[in-house]
């Protein structure tokens, strides 16, 4: 195993703790850089997710990306797209990846428990084709994945099942206009309508 998969940080705190041997044998098993079709099958079943991005200096952000089940697809044998869709027009997770590619994703089923890592790169895709695959999207995020594993479940708290929110994009379904968007601060800035990328007024 290279030391790729942990950097400096990671090996000073594994040594310290006397865990160096554990975490290599952990990514010597279960991490991988190719999706299994357990995988795919996890990840295609998920409506919700964790995305970690940062911009070009390296300051971190994280966000919740939820959707209908399926939502998020394995499209390759080491990639991953999912759309975005309408929000509050800041792109904070989407503009950081136009500045830095790196990327971490975290899906968690609460049930089970279970969850998967992914690290990556990342890139957005607004052409009609990725725009059709995805109801609703406004633009596309494509994944490579450079490093795939789970983790141990335990301190996963079980929550019970929930319905989808009616926010979410589906075919036959049209979202209602969110309610911040009739808040008198931002009526003068929201912005115009979108289709296919292209203003509709």
């Amino acid at each position: 195993m290279s030391d790729t998969a942990y950097h400096a940080g990671m090996r000073t705190l594994q040594d310290r703790f006397d865990s160096r041997r554990l975490a290599d044998r952990l990514d010597e098993r279960l991490g991988r850089s190719v999706f299994r079709e357990e995988d795919r099958a996890f990840i295609e079943s998920r409506t919700m997710f964790f995305l970690a991005t940062a911009d070009a200096a390296g300051r971190p952000d994280c966000s919740y990306k939820g959707g209908h089940a399926g939502f998020v697809r394995v499209v390759g044998a080491d990639e991953l797209e999912f759309p975005s869709y309408d929000g509050n027009g800041q792109f904070r997770s989407l503009g950081n990846v136009l500045a830095n590619a790196a990327v971490g994703l975290l899906f968690i089923d609460f049930e089970s428990p279970r969850r998967l890592r992914i690290n990556g790169h990342a890139a957005l895709l607004d052409d009609p084709g990725a725009l059709a695959r995805h109801h609703g999207a406004q633009v596309i995020v494509r994944v490579r994945a450079s490093r795939i594993f789970p983790n141990c479940p335990r301190y996963i708290h079980r929550s019970a099942g929930a319905a989808l929110s009616a926010d979410v994009p589906r075919p036959g379904h049209e979202p209602p206009v969110a309610a911040w968007k009739s808040m008198p601060i931002v009526a003068d800035v929201l912005p115009r309508p979108r289709r296919h990328g292209v203003p509709t007024r």
